[in-house]
């Protein structure tokens, strides 16, 4: 892996995610790719996974059962060190569990914890960190309202602009204004040329209509970034949450390992942009309008 630079302006991308598991489910190959060309990239992650189920039969095992907050930190350690994370920030909450269930009342979970208290924690790590890039979960998320995502949504957003605000948090540190606020965007294009590279192969798609009723993003999509070389980075950062994702499962597996990059983009929506020249959609870059007065010599 090419090192990032140690300069105070060096190009710096920050990841906010829920749990362990949700860093290589999404944007994984995003992250692996700005990594080799030398950006510094940051996950702040910031539950446990603590209620997480065991989803490997395989790893269904009382001592693992025993264990399982730390061996889900051990997981998330090897998964970041595959797709290239140059630092793991645990905010330091307990997974919430889904709505209604015994755990999301727990006082220590995230969707119970003050919510100014959760932002002044992120923003303590962006002004450390001084990213101009923050990845985070979109404002839609109807096909999956977990509420720890949904948690997730709403530091990030209020983190953004009081990162920069000097009369914001002021014992988190110097004020840091990020530059550009990005929604990860699970396409429905993807799932569809997914479903079709399945019916190709006269194989059994697992996607079903649940899944194609779903709302889509597809519409507010501005920003594809070209994964074609993660693919194998992706699948190796998912095989390293052991507990949580089964070899065996068809959803992230089933196509034959010859067949590669079906769907070669990952997607975001730009919330926010602070930068001065408008953009131009679609964006193939994270960093556009950024790089070019930052780190110029960093090539594409």
């Amino acid at each position: 892996m090419i090192e990032p630079s140690t300069d105070e302006q060096r190009l710096c991308l920050l990841a906010v995610h829920a749990h362990p598991d949700d860093e290589s489910s999404k944007g994984a190959a995003t992250v692996h790719h700005y990594a080799r060309e030398g950006v510094r990239c940051v996950l702040v992650c910031c539950t446990g996974g603590e209620e997480g189920d065991i989803l490997n039969p395989a790893m269904d095992r009382p001592e693992i059962r025993e264990r399982l907050p730390e061996v889900r930190m051990e997981e998330l350690a090897r998964a970041t060190e595959i797709i290239g994370y140059h630092e793991v920030v645990l905010l330091g909450y307990r997974d919430s569990g889904m709505a209604d269930s015994p755990s999301n009342a727990n006082p220590d979970c995230f969707a119970c914890a003050p919510e100014a208290e959760a932002v002044e924690r992120l923003v303590a790590i962006i002004r450390r960190e001084r990213p101009q890039v923050i990845i985070t979960y979109p404002d839609d998320q109807q096909g999956y309202p977990h509420p720890d995502h949904l948690r997730v949504h709403d530091i990030s957003v209020l983190a953004f602009d009081a990162a920069g605000d000097p009369d914001a948090f002021p014992d988190a540190g110097p004020p840091w204004q990020p530059l550009k606020l990005y929604y990860s965007a699970w396409a429905r294009a993807r799932m569809v040329a997914i479903h079709e590279k399945f019916l190709e192969l006269g194989m059994e798609s697992p996607f079903d209509e649940k899944w194609f009723s779903r709302p889509g993003l597809d519409e507010r999509i501005t920003t594809k970034i070209d994964v074609t070389a993660g693919d194998d980075i992706r699948k190796e950062a998912l095989l390293a949450h052991a507990t949580q994702i089964d070899p065996n499962s068809p959803f992230w597996f089933g196509l034959p390992p010859e067949v590669t990059s079906v769907y070669p983009w990952d997607d975001y929506i730009l919330a926010r942009s602070l930068v001065e020249s408008p953009p131009i959609f679609p964006e193939d870059d994270l960093f556009t309008g950024i790089r070019e007065r930052v780190q110029p010599e960093l090539g594409r």
